[in-house]
């Protein structure tokens, strides 16, 4: 082999590993959120091998696609560490994932095609490659939609695969006839030097997929025998563990616990099939030891290896869970964990995982909100130093909520984000805002209430009465707009702008009705005051209400060109708005106007 020879060689498995990488990237982003969202799933079902077994084929399908176990479990540590999948869940898709990673290596097998006619030589990667890098290209120039160019991504980078496998394959050729290669390989007469071998070379490229694809490729020269590469892919299965490790640095307990498993999973396949080569090396010495491999066998062998491991261990998932959790220390119970930690900064390139770590993270928001309302109305009913502290500890959530939640959305990897994801996001961003300011608002009311308590000011009869209806207004439009910004649900959110029409007719009349029992000495001024500053809360509650359902609208229906600032959700002079509007008159305004006669 000379230097044009080992320069080709390099070539070839760039070419390779280029091909893979791009056509895994495209893959994944054809895919988009569903890929992301299916490892999310919680695998879980009515009984417990029933959600290993759906973890498992999770595992498996996720890793076909993107054909890296690394990623998969790189992923698995961020939902973890986020708190999205507990360490039981995550390891049968671990288990999955090993063998998923195996489809490369079937895919080259194709290789091994040959005679038969015209039929069985198209299907030769050497002759189709050509011709899916040809049409790959092609569309990749000419098509504006970026699911085309995903498609066409995918063909390209698996025609820039076959082609690398290749030039390799036309490198290692000569070497058929070499007496000096071939003694090479016969001097693994020590399996533990073919396994020493296989781990540095995996740990080198950094993928288990194309170490394999390499030794296949090597298959052609006719020097690789099964006692040679029961050894090296033993090495390579340990050696592709390093990327794990090192993606797991800088986790929590958890996280690590999840690449710990995988580290066991590889361990431990491993070593059973180190005893079982020792035995066959030492004592038994078959003959099909020194039987040549070709593409097919190797990848045989390879995900052979990788079942019968899956198999030994899936029925001990919760057994190897408790034992993760023994070794480091970590105990599945533990409550210490810092309230936002599901926006794990792992699920930062995946903005389908990234985006539903945030919809968590403000539906628990919205909760304390709605809480903290209910606790004002709590206050007004009977003033406690326990139930305004309560309401004081809610809105330091909020307020941490509201920073942690923008910093993130605004962390969040641009170049991936669908139109949707973008929607989403402008969505999230605007409403933890208008949020926020619900949350100041209820404050607001609760140090209203806590001075009234002070100072001992009292409402009158009347008074009490149209604060009772119009917190009443207040609450529906709360619940309502929480209800439609979590379902989605444009019909729902349509019905917050006549309500917080409804609110602001009642302010007014209640404003009114205040300034003529001033007049008649029935109501005091420090009442008044507190009475003003209480309904002008509330209104400033259902107007951000209103904000936030016209956030909905906009998303639901994906219209970018939607005005949140001035639009509507219904026509204000249309006969729906209208109808709506009357009725939340009817129920709520009525009642005021019917005791003031």
């Amino acid at each position: 082999m000379d230097v044009t020879s080992v320069l080709e060689l390099f070539g070839g498995v760039g070419l390779f590993l280029f091909g893979m990488s791009y056509m895994g990237q495209s893959l994944e982003h054809l895919a988009g959120n569903g890929l992301e969202k299916i490892l999310q799933t919680l695998t879980t079902g009515k009984k417990k091998i029933i959600g290993i077994l759906k973890g498992f084929f999770l595992g498996l399908i996720v890793t076909g696609i993107i054909q890296s176990s690394s990623a998969t479990t790189i992923m698995l540590i961020g939902f973890v560490s986020a708190g999205m999948m507990s360490v039981t869940q995550a390891i049968p898709v671990v288990f999955g994932a090993n063998i998923g990673s195996c489809v490369t290596a079937q895919l080259l097998r194709l290789g091994d095609l040959g005679g038969g006619g015209i039929f069985l030589k198209l299907l030769k990667p050497s002759s189709f490659a050509p011709m899916l890098i040809a049409i790959g290209a092609f569309i990749i120039i000419k098509a504006k939609k970026q699911k085309s160019r995903d498609v066409a991504g995918i063909l390209l980078g698996l025609g820039v695969l076959f082609m690398g496998m290749t030039f390799m394959e036309e490198v290692f050729a000569p070497l058929k006839e070499s007496e000096d290669f071939r003694k090479l390989f016969t001097s693994f007469s020590n399996p533990f030097l073919g396994i020493l071998i296989g781990f540095l070379l995996c740990a080198l490229i950094q993928s288990s997929s194309a170490f394999v694809g390499i030794l296949q490729a090597l298959s052609a020269t006719g020097s690789i025998t099964c006692g040679i590469a029961i050894p090296m892919l033993i090495g390579q299965n340990l050696g592709k563990c390093i990327t794990i490790v090192l993606g797991s640095i800088g986790a929590p307990k958890k996280a690590k616990r999840v690449s710990l498993a995988y580290l066991l999973f590889n361990i431990i396949g491993s070593l059973i099939l180190t005893i079982v080569l020792c035995i066959l090396y030492y004592k038994v010495k078959p003959d099909f030891l020194s039987d040549v491999m070709n593409r097919g066998s190797i990848a045989n062998m390879h995900m052979g290896f990788n079942i019968i491991t899956a198999l030994i261990l899936l029925p001990f998932t919760e057994q190897l869970g408790r034992l993760t959790g023994k070794i480091l220390r970590d105990k599945d119970d533990t409550a210490e964990e810092n309230d936002f930690q599901i926006l794990e900064t792992r699920l930062l390139s995946t903005p389908g995982i990234a985006l539903n770590a945030c919809s968590r993270v403000i539906e628990t928001m919205a909760d304390r909100i709605v809480e903290n309302y209910y606790l004002t109305v709590d206050l007004m009913i009977g003033y406690n130093d326990e139930t305004f502290n309560k309401l004081i500890k809610n809105e330091d959530y909020i307020d941490r909520a509201e920073t942690a939640l923008s910093d993130y959305c605004l962390s969040i990897n641009r170049n991936r984000l669908t139109p949707d994801n973008k929607l989403v996001i402008s969505e999230i961003l605007n409403s933890i805002s208008d949020y926020e300011r619900i949350g100041d608002y209820c404050v607001n009311m609760a140090y209203v209430i806590k001075d009234m308590q002070e100072q001992g000011i009292k409402f009158s009869p009347a008074g009490i009465n149209e604060l009772t209806s119009i917190m009443s207004a207040t609450k529906k439009a709360l619940d309502t707009t929480r209800k439609a910004f979590f379902n989605d649900d444009e019909k729902k959110a349509s019905r917050i702008e006549p309500l917080y029409d409804a609110i602001r007719k009642m302010r007014e009349v209640i404003q009114e009705h205040h300034i003529k029992r001033l007049q008649e000495g029935t109501c005091s001024v420090p009442a008044g005051v507190a009475l003003f500053d209480l309904i002008q809360c509330m209104e400033r509650i259902a107007s951000h209400s209103r904000n936030i359902s016209l956030h909905v609208v906009k998303r639901v229906r994906g219209d970018r060109s939607f005005d949140e600032q001035h639009g509507h959700a219904l026509d204000p002079y249309g006969e729906e708005y209208q109808s709506l509007q009357t009725y939340y008159l009817n129920k709520y305004l009525d009642p005021i106007l019917q005791s003031s006669d």
